[in-house]
């Protein structure tokens, strides 16, 4: 396997610190770090650069994990520093968060652009100094019609989920992070985008059935018609 052209030197968790808001749709992110930091052993969070910090060795060298502490907003307080004092450059730095626009449980890579109205992104972005850097969202997914609230309270609400699904949901955007680390995010994404497994069979069924009940109506129409024309 080739070594990425870009490998990520730092991995950072966005969310809100505190016992107030662990669990939270708005958190997803620094779920996915504090699993990422588990599988790769990378030990004990330390304070510094304003967040959790701990340093391990990825698939592809150095790595750091940073859990900002500067709340949602102001993530790229901590994410800039950060970057600039372990010489990441923004396509070094992964970012990964909470993404309202994405339904619950599919999780997607991006390799720049802009915030989309999320304002942790908006925070990185302007602690890196540009949009440039790699992003992996995590769909929390949209508040159901009778949600008696907005999209900032559905965000910071806690996952109503199923435990299960939830992990599972965090579980996958870590295995995405982890390919992303040993082989580059662009390679990454094209493995991670592409139909999961069994879903091309699941929707071959889903049209023969269709045709099916089409066809079924179309015999039953026939009929009725044949009859109508003896009548």
């Amino acid at each position: 396997m080739d070594a990425p052209a870009h490998p990520i030197r730092l991995v950072a968790g966005l969310g809100n610190p505190g016992p107030r808001y662990a669990g939270t749709r708005h958190n997803a992110g620094q779920m996915v770090v504090e699993l990422l930091a588990v599988r790769l052993g990378a030990g004990r969070f330390a304070q510094k650069y304003g967040g959790r910090l701990a340093e391990t060795r990825g698939p592809a060298g150095p790595l750091a994990l940073l859990i900002p502490q500067t709340f949602m907003n102001e993530s790229g307080d901590s994410v800039g520093p950060a970057s600039g004092s372990l010489h990441a450059a923004p396509e070094q730095v992964l970012v990964v968060h909470d993404e309202i626009d994405l339904p619950f449980g599919v999780v997607r890579g991006k390799l720049g652009g802009g915030h989309g109205g999320h304002n942790g992104i908006r925070s990185v972005a302007r602690g890196l100094g540009t949009g440039e850097f790699p992003r992996l969202r995590v769909g929390v997914g949209r508040p159901p019609a009778e949600w008696r609230g907005d999209g900032a309270d559905w965000v910071l609400s806690r996952f109503s989920e199923p435990r299960g699904e939830v992990e599972a949901l965090i579980a996958r955007a870590a295995d995405m992070a982890e390919a992303a680390l040993a082989e580059g995010v662009p390679a990454a994404i094209e493995r991670f985008h592409a139909s999961e497994p069994g879903s091309r069979a699941r929707k071959r069924n889903e049209r023969r059935a269709a045709l099916k009940e089409t066809e079924g109506e179309s015999v039953s129409g026939g009929d009725g018609a044949a009859a109508e024309d003896r009548a």
